[in-house]
Parts: structure tokens; C-alpha cells; sequence
């Protein structure tokens, strides 16, 4: 995924970018990752006025553990990829004002990787759900209370708000 970038700033385009990118590396570690497929990267590179930008999409499909039940859950993650990329000798200082939507490079090789596994990790669901409506683990037991109930008492109330429950008795019944 490098390109050379006075090739793209000479041409205006570059040809289409088809890659299967295998990021199970990034995983490792993870216990809520159960597995994963390659990434699917569809990359545009097209110049305009000194900047390059790259246009695209990123998809991929993996298992994760529900946060509430631990069963798996499928995960599709499609991400929409837009970045822009500037040529430069040297990079500016942080305190000098840069445009912050393009991102300065320095040398004539252009590698998108890096920017793919980042934006790639950043749409991993935080909390990822087998279905909208799982009921999770019985805080008691344990019991998967999608599968059935335990008959646990779940009811307990903190003793520090226990004067506030009869705040909302129907005083009718």
C-alpha cells in the first residue's frame, strides 16, 4: 500500500487500490476478539494542488464476545476512509497553526498502512452486542438469561437509596 507521491502529483490519479490486509497481529491480547477475517481496503489516490487525497472504504467481519452474555457476536465494520497528504522537506512544529485535516509527509514514499490499521481499530465496537435485546448474565449465578431465567432475586436496592423507593408508591393501591 506505498505509492510514490511525485508520481501521483504527475499523473493527477493512480490506479486503484484491491488489498486483503491480515490484522490479527493488532488483536493479539484481546480476549473480547473470538476472531477475525482480512480487511478488505478499495483505495482511490488522486492529486489536486500539491495534496493527495485518498478516498475509500474498508470492510471487514469478526467475532467478538457479547459484553453482556460473553456469546459471540458477528461484527461487521465498514469504514468510509478519507484522508489528505502533503508533501513537505520538514514537518512543522505543533505550535505553528498547520491545516489539521492534511497530514504533512516528508520523503517521496507514501505508505497508507499505518493510517488504514488505525482508523481500521478505532471502528471496533466498544461494547459489542450479540443482539439489540440480550439480557446478559445473572449478576447471582451467572446464568445466561437469554437462555432462561435463574429465578435469582436481582432486586436488591443500595441501602444508601432505600428511602427513596417509597418516593414512587402509588399511594391508590
Amino acid at each position: 500500500m506505498q505509492f510514490r507521491i511525485q508520481e501521483a502529483l504527475t499523473k493527477g490519479k493512480l490506479a486503484p487500490i484491491h488489498e486483503t490486509l491480515d490484522f490479527s497481529n493488532l488483536l493479539k491480547g484481546r480476549k473480547d476478539v473470538l476472531s477475525t477475517e482480512p480487511v478488505r481496503v478499495e483505495l482511490n489516490v488522486s492529486a489536486e494542488e500539491g495534496i493527495i487525497h485518498v478516498d475509500g472504504r474498508l470492510e471487514s467481519e469478526l467475532e467478538m464476545a457479547c459484553s453482556r452474555c460473553l456469546n459471540a457476536a458477528a461484527v461487521k465494520v465498514d469504514v468510509p476512509f478519507h484522508e489528505q497528504f502533503k508533501q513537505v522537506t520538514v514537518l512543522s512544529p505543533d505550535d505553528e497553526e498547520s491545516d489539521e485535516d492534511i497530514i504533512e509527509v516528508v520523503g517521496d514514499v507514501l505508505d497508507l498502512k499505518p493510517y488504514v490499521e488505525d482508523l481500521w481499530l478505532l471502528e471496533l465496537p466498544f461494547v459489542p452486542m450479540c443482539t439489540d435485546d440480550c439480557k446478559g448474565l445473572c449478576s447471582e449465578c451467572g446464568q445466561n438469561l437469554n437462555e432462561r431465567e435463574c429465578g435469582c432475586s436481582r432486586g436488591k436496592i443500595d441501602p444508601r437509596l432505600a428511602a427513596l423507593k417509597d418516593l414512587f408508591i402509588d399511594d391508590n393501591q
